[in-house]
């Protein structure tokens, strides 16, 4: 049984120039933590055999697996083959057999091959060739001090097929690794810090570990556990679980997929109410948040438009009363903000809340100094919190 700590090193200049977005590496990462593999590193290097040689050796340095995307073409930037052949110390030896697969592609396509693509039938000594059905780039692994170095294609549908039907086959041959298995509680009306302060000691745990990610108006509480089986790293996760929504009560509502503005409609669908909404500046974002789990519960929807210097609390209060009165909603949710869009950044803006359950309201002023574009993320999350609050209050076992 191998414990494998795996690094992921991504080779494209057109990666570090921006021209591509690099999805390989995450599509690996999730592959190998649901192996149970721990990945520490995500390294991006560009098409150039000293560099990508040094980044392998860096890699093998702090890690026992290495995944090489990208770098296996026929061109000369494509100098994957010779950097691990450098790395390991070892010359690249021409496969006969890899060379009838590449020029039995090309002719079933009824093309002929070029001549460099001669060169991608070259693999270090000693490596193991992996033969690629989907393309006409071989990838292949070898060993080195204990450690392996697993070269893929940098085309993502290629990589993925020889993912799934020869390294994660392979990987599980080695045993041990278990399962990694990630909880992710979601949050609002906190900020980050104040999270951070609350759950104290409980970050830094290392199994499970705890590790927080802000969003506009939202902060996600990862807790990630390893184990032997999936049943095992829940029963890791959930006394932590338990004590992180005793020190957040309130601010947690919900975990991994769950939206904020579908357990706001599973609230109203639990008190049998109907929503009312007004919203400025979130443009109707409100109410399609809250209409893709729940259209019907919408009596009411209503954009319209606030002056400069907003309007006062109570006269949002007085329109959520009416709309409840008028409409026959059971809940109403007003949100107003001034159109901000042409605001600088240092300029403070203020948006009023007011979400209305029968004779019971919270009322908000959200206060926000920050980059304006992302003003509108803020006023939609913090507008379905309070609501949520609201709602939760009265159907508290919810």
């Amino acid at each position: 049984m191998i414990d494998l700590t795996a690094e992921i090193i991504t080779s494209g200049t057109e990666i570090l120039l921006g021209e591509l977005v690099d999805t390989n590496t995450a599509y690996i990462a999730r592959k190998l933590r649901d192996l149970g593999i721990n990945v520490y590193f995500h390294t991006t290097v560009g098409d150039n055999v000293a560099r990508l040689r040094a980044a392998i050796e860096i890699a093998l340095s702090r890690a026992n697996l290495v995944i090489i995307t990208g770098g296996l073409g026929p061109t000369v930037d494509d100098v994957t083959r010779e950097a691990v052949a450098a790395a390991v110390g070892q010359p690249l030896v021409f496969w006969p057999e890899l060379m009838e697969q590449i020029a039995a592609r090309f002719r079933r396509l009824g093309r002929p091959m070029p001549e460099n693509n001669r060169r991608q039938a070259f693999i270090p000594a000693g490596a193991t060739p992996i033969p690629n059905p989907v393309g006409t780039a071989p990838a292949f692994r070898v060993a080195k001090d204990g450690a392996i170095i697993i070269a893929l294609p940098g085309v993502p549908s290629e990589m993925e097929y020889l993912m799934e039907n020869a390294v994660l086959p392979y990987l599980r041959s080695l045993g041990g690794g278990g399962v990694i298995v990630s909880r992710v509680l979601h949050t609002a009306g906190i900020g980050e810090s104040q999270i951070d302060a609350l759950l104290g000691e409980l970050l830094s745990g290392s199994n499970p570990t705890v590790s927080l990610a802000a969003h506009p108006g939202q902060t996600d509480v990862r807790i990630t556990a390893k184990a032997a089986t999936r049943e095992e790293a829940l029963a890791l996760i959930d006394p932590v679980e338990h004590e992180i929504r005793r020190r957040l009560a309130g601010h947690v509502y919900g975990a991994d997929g769950q939206r904020l503005g579908a357990v706001v409609s599973a609230l109203c669908r639990k008190l049998g109410c109907r929503l009312a909404i007004v919203e400025s500046y979130t443009a109707g974002l409100l109410a399609q948040e809250l209409s893709e789990s729940g259209r019907e519960l919408i009596v009411h929807h209503e954009i319209v438009s606030v002056e400069k210097t907003g309007e006062p609390d109570n006269t949002a209060v007085q329109r959520a009363q009416r709309l409840q009165a008028e409409r026959g909603a059971g809940a109403a949710l007003v949100s107003l903000s001034p159109d901000c869009s042409q605001a600088a950044p240092e300029e403070l803006i203020t948006a009023t809340i007011v979400a209305s359950l029968g004779r019971k309201e919270l009322v908000d002023s959200l206060r926000f100094n920050g980059h304006p574009a992302l003003f509108q993320q803020w006023l939609l999350n913090h507008s379905l919190f309070l609501l949520w609050r609201l709602l939760a209050d009265v159907a508290p076992e919810a």
